[in-house]
């Protein structure tokens, strides 16, 4: 049996688990007693053994693949294919997720009663968020700390940054095409032992992945209540609308036209990023997987996965994009509050700015999306009405985030004269 059907078995294992919990079983104390001791520990277990591997993983593949490069004027035509592609696909993104929200209006569904009940309910955690956001630096000091003073004190902190570590990265790739070769070649060795070694330990971890993947997907299901689904069900259909459309439409025609790759045989091949993606919420710790099955079912050489993917996992936020703007317009009709077309303007470039300095970690784009809220005037408490059903469309954003990162990876390849596998 193949790794993604395994992995897929456990998904709808833990989710039909977790449905019935929820049902019959809901805040009992043999549910709380399986949440405790059994899915939440063997889920964090999982997702922090992917999570482990992705600072040296990052540092050594992003190093390896500047380095094999070789040439800075081959180095900077990849990365400008790179930047822009990234930033196509994420206003293509923003722009349909504006669309259909101002075509299906779902602010106007909610019910007044339900959006206090909700407010009310979420109020604590959203003043969280809210003091998070203030302390959030975005703007030219977030441009500023992408080079750091102490390279060190980048891997030490609870929340790594990761663009600091990808630009570190980046100068010791460079450096290494500068210096003489025979002085360049014990540094590639370690790089290549430290990359080794990284992917040795996530085949281990994935051997782990269905019952990771159960535990996750079912401490999701037993706590989450679907009478919330049903209260916010048009805000929540319209983002996974969005969602699909830019997944099997958008991707597919970029794939078709960019990487000349049969869209069918792309997403059979990259089913396992999916379903990593979709199980832990992260594109980082996704990340380990999609550079390998990148490589491995796509024939994508190691260092455009090396170059392209760790980037993508902190810069190419597609998903994140869409469903901000998606929010900070269905907030604004919950609270009566008209955007103009240049207010909705404001919204796409701060959703695809946004989405850059999101952190690839589950929920790790709210605090920046309070802060779009604010300077659109939408009362940034507001984000307590969608908190209850954040996670599983985070589940569902992080799917089309890793998917872009590898339609970006094919298409770089194909520029580059590689023929994908078939």
């Amino acid at each position: 049996m193949s790794r993604h059907t395994k992995i897929f078995i456990g998904l709808l294992f833990g989710a039909a688990a977790g449905v019935v919990c929820n049902a019959f079983l809901h805040e009992t104390a043999f549910v709380n007693v399986v949440q405790t001791y059994v899915s939440d520990p063997l889920g964090k277990i999982f997702l922090n053994l992917l999570i482990m591997m992705v600072i040296p993983l990052v540092f050594a593949s992003l190093s390896l693949g500047v380095a094999q490069i070789g040439d800075l004027k081959h180095l900077g035509r990849i990365g400008v294919r790179t930047i822009g592609y990234f930033l196509l696909v994420t206003t293509i993104a923003v722009t349909i997720g504006l669309v259909l929200v101002n075509t299906i209006r779902p602010g106007d569904f909610l019910p007044s009663e339900t959006k206090e009940e909700l407010l009310s309910s979420y109020s604590e955690q959203a003043s969280q968020l809210k003091d998070a956001s203030e302390r959030t630096e975005f703007g030219i000091q977030t441009l500023v700390n992408i080079v750091p003073r102490n390279p060190a004190a980048i891997i030490a902190r609870p929340n790594p940054d990761m663009l600091a570590l990808i630009f570190v990265a980046l100068m010791v790739g460079i450096a290494l095409t500068l210096i003489a070769k025979e002085r360049a070649a014990p540094v590639i060795r370690v790089l290549e032992g430290i990359n080794d070694i990284t992917v040795s330990i996530i085949n281990i971890a994935m051997r782990l992945a269905p019952y990771g993947v159960a535990a996750l997907i079912f401490s999701v299901t037993s706590r989450f209540g679907f009478d919330l689904i049903v209260a916010l069900s048009m805000y929540v259909v319209t983002v996974l609308i969005g969602l699909f459309l830019h997944q099997f439409g958008v991707f597919a025609i970029l794939i078709r036209l960019f990487a000349r790759y049969n869209p069918l045989l792309f997403f059979r091949n990259v089913q396992t990023v999916m379903l990593t993606a979709f199980s832990t919420s992260s594109s980082n710790a996704t990340l380990p997987t999609t550079i390998l099955v990148s490589q491995n079912n796509l024939g994508i050489p190691s260092h455009i996965t090396g170059f392209v993917l760790p980037m993508g996992a902190t810069m190419n936020m597609n998903g994140t994009a869409l469903f901000e703007g998606v929010t900070v317009l269905f907030l604004a009709q919950v609270f009566g509050v008209e955007l103009s077309l240049g207010a909705q303007i404001v919204v796409v470039i701060m959703s695809v700015l946004t989405a850059v300095g999101a952190a690839g970690v589950p929920s790790g784009s709210i605090p920046l999306l309070v802060m779009v809220l604010a300077m659109v005037n939408v009362p940034a408490e507001g984000i307590a009405i969608i908190l209850g059903v954040d996670r599983i469309l985070d589940m569902c954003r992080t799917v089309l985030n890793v998917t872009g990162d590898v339609t970006c990876a094919a298409y770089i390849a194909r520029s580059e004269g590689v023929t994908l596998k078939a």
